[in-house]
């Protein structure tokens, strides 16, 4: 075999190592058909040796008796060169364990443990739950079963599928809990027939549109509508993939939840990834682990009693001030001097000069001339995938947000960005979509909620967090978020298309005004926010699909 980079391996190590990396004898390769145990613990080496990959792999693990490489790959060799699981493949993991660790003990950085990670599925567990989960910004990627393609009606031995909460039932609040849930779920299945043929005779199909495309978008419109309906408990499905570091770290905030449901969570967590990647998530459940997950636990609770102890000694001068707003979008904060700082942050890497110096220069700058550099940096945008550079990221925007569960729910798994929330409550009173009020169903949907509204606050008063459980979806909550100019192009530009539901491309339109307002110089290049309303907002995405489709079959 003919090698490009400086090594040379004889036939038999190349025999050897065909199976697991993608070539042998190019300077970039990639790595597979190896646990995640052997993947972190070669990367953990490789960094403070000066052995090739390659090599490290030959000669730390795959050729080294102690390692018992063979018992973890597995032995039985496919076709196609990868390796087969047998029987004995756990077993032999857990025998090499030891060993790894010992050639991760001298790597202290915890970043040693993103070099391993894992796909795991939450399934049954509820919104209340999965929001946990995806309020990890970094190293976790959650995707969640959807309430606009997957219907919430259906019922597994009679029941339907959202969370009991264990302290409600096990309390005199547990028939009602369960009435009023059930109610919420019957309110969304009679609804969806009359609802759906609504949406077809206001919305009648267009002969240039497919059928597959109609019935896709009118069924998707239904559903939107009356996701208001599905209570926190709803049980949804989580898929995750993360690094170890971000699993640890996940594992001891859900350690710390006041909720059981999501305690249990994070112990059936750690039981599955202690057998895919065990090295790097045992910090989580030692002793180091628990004391951080009790002080979360006990900070979060203090802060909370002492915060309470001060709104009920205050709370009226606050509302004697009027500072209470209900403004469902309000920017509250920015730099006044964001686009000097935007204008020094694009030209500081274009020259050797110190970045104090480069703003005193942009001070005197006139505007067309900071508009000039700004476009420049830009450029011709053809597409919202063509996104600013990092200088976008020099200026912060702070908004608080009130808005509907549901809108909170798409708007939340955006990352890049700060944001914490309130305790999900019925005190700012629910939004009734104006397609539900013409198709003259508002009324048991108002009921509906109206009934989940009295059964939270008699639930309240008792057992306040698990209370949370029983609040619908259109329910509106508070929270703030806190995001850079180049997170604003992405996430407005986005949630501002089409296809997107119209309760989160209100906020995202209202964020784009808001900035506008104050910055028009920064979002003059945001060439791809819709300002526009539609009736079926997935049609269009619909059509693209068909087109598809089109093309596939051809192939």
């Amino acid at each position: 075999m003919t090698q490009s980079w400086e090594e040379s391996l004889t036939e038999d190590e190349e025999r050897l190592l065909q199976p697991f990396v993608t070539n042998g004898e190019r300077s970039v390769f990639g790595l597979r058909n190896l646990p995640e145990v052997i993947k972190g613990a070669l990367f953990s080496r490789y960094s403070r040796s000066d052995k090739s990959l390659r090599r490290l792999l030959l000669d730390e693990f795959i050729q080294a008796p102690e390692a018992d490489f063979r018992g973890i790959v597995g032995s039985l060799e496919t076709r196609n060169g990868a390796f087969e699981s047998n029987s004995e493949q756990l077993l032999a993991i857990q025998r090499a364990i030891a060993f790894y660790d010992r050639v991760l003990i001298g790597y202290g950085d915890d970043s040693v443990a993103e070099l391993g990670g894992a796909h795991i599925a939450c399934e049954g567990i509820s919104n209340i739950a999965a929001k946990i989960i995806e309020d990890s910004r970094l190293g976790i990627s959650p995707l969640e079963k959807s309430t606009r393609y997957v219907p919430f009606d259906r019922q597994v031995n009679g029941r339907y599928r959202y969370y009991r909460e264990p302290s409600i039932v096990a309390s005199s609040h547990a028939g009602r809990y369960e009435s009023t849930l059930d109610n919420l779920f019957d309110t969304y299945t009679s609804l969806y027939e009359p609802l759906l043929s609504w949406v077809k005779a206001n919305s009648p199909p267009d002969p240039n549109v497919s059928e597959r495309a109609y019935n896709s978008a009118v069924k998707a419109k239904t559903l939107d509508l009356l996701r208001g309906l599905l209570p926190m408990a709803t049980l949804t499905n989580v898929g995750l993939f993360g690094n170890g570091r971000a699993f640890e770290y996940l594992l001891v905030k859900l350690a710390a939840s006041p909720h059981e449901e999501v305690r249990s969570l994070g112990q059936m967590m750690q039981q599955e990834l202690d057998l895919m990647i065990p090295s790097f998530v045992k910090r989580a459940k030692s002793d180091r682990g628990l004391a951080a997950a009790r002080y979360l636990a006990t900070n979060c609770d203090r802060t909370h009693q002492l915060a309470q102890k001060i709104v009920e000694t205050r709370h009226g001068e606050f509302l004697q001030s009027g500072s209470e707003s209900t403004a469902t979008v309000q920017l509250v904060e920015y730099a006044d001097n964001a686009e000097l700082k935007v204008v020094a942050a694009i030209l500081y890497p274009q020259t050797d000069l110190p970045l104090t110096q480069i703003e005193k220069y942009v001070i005197d700058l006139s505007a067309a001339e900071r508009q000039e550099i700004i476009n420049t940096y830009v450029g011709d945008r053809e597409s919202r995938f063509h996104r600013p550079g990092r200088a976008f990221e020099a200026t912060y925007y702070t908004f608080d947000i009130l808005a509907d569960l549901g809108a909170y729910r798409d708007l939340h798994r955006h990352r890049v960005l700060t944001q914490e929330r309130q305790r999900y409550s019925v005190r700012h009173g629910y939004i009734v979509p104006q397609e539900i009020e013409a198709a003259n169903l508002d009324l048991p949907y108002r009921q509906a909620l109206d009934d989940a509204a009295a059964t939270f606050e008699s639930i309240a008063r008792t057992l306040p967090e698990a209370a949370q459980y029983v609040v619908p979806l259109a329910y509106r909550t508070r929270w703030r978020i806190q995001l850079n100019l180049r997170e604003v192009y992405h996430l407005v530009e986005l949630r501002s298309s089409r296809q997107g539901h119209p309760s989160y491309r209100f906020v995202a339109q209202e964020i784009y005004r808001q900035i506008n307002a104050v910055h028009p110089m920064l979002v003059a290049n945001m060439k791809f926010v819709d300002l526009n309303d539609y009736d079926l907002e997935r049609l269009a995405a619909e059509q693209r699909i068909d087109i598809k489709l089109q093309q596939s079959e051809r192939k």
